[in-house]
């Protein structure tokens, strides 16, 4: 059987969704992890779990204990572990493509759970990596685009 696409969130997304600096962003952010999440079709990794909680607690000064109970909410979202084959993959991806080891742990991890897209600002809009398609969802334009157009698409590999 074959559901809707997997989309992956990057820990920008997340940062976004709690930071007031930015009430555009934030919007924009909250809808997306709130569509996912709704639609069961959200994917993050260890790697963002981790890079939220240091971000949020250092860079914008939120309490720990909650930025530890919005790290345990988004534990419900599919999370792709990080393993030592997982870097390996990190590693050849990040020479390929010519991009940090940490955008490449992304970029394998999404691919490890056969996600169509990576929602990050990190990388170039429109890509595609691994057979995963980059959206920028703060680019002018996308907001409430990226959720359409990926309902458009079913991918193989992604049953229940």
């Amino acid at each position: 059987m074959l559901e809707s696409a997997k989309v992956f969130l990057d820990t920008n997304v997340l940062v976004y969704a709690v930071d007031a600096a930015d009430p555009g962003k934030r919007k924009t952010a909250r809808d997306q992890i709130e569509a996912l999440a709704r639609e069961h079709r959200g994917v993050i990794s260890t790697q963002v779990l981790q890079e939220f909680y240091v971000c949020a607690v250092k860079k914008l000064g939120m309490d720990p204990l909650a930025a530890r109970e919005l790290v345990t909410e988004w534990q419900n979202f599919e999370v792709v572990v990080v393993e030592t084959e997982l870097i390996n993959r990190a590693i050849d991806c990040s020479v390929l493509f010519r991009i940090s080891f940490w955008d490449a742990l992304i970029v394998a991890s999404a691919e490890r759970a056969r996600c169509f897209q990576l929602l990050t600002e990190d990388l170039n809009h429109g890509q595609v990596l691994h057979g995963v398609c980059i959206e920028n969802p703060f680019r002018e334009g996308s907001p409430g685009k990226v959720m359409e157009r990926a309902s458009l698409y079913r991918v193989k590999g992604n049953e229940s």
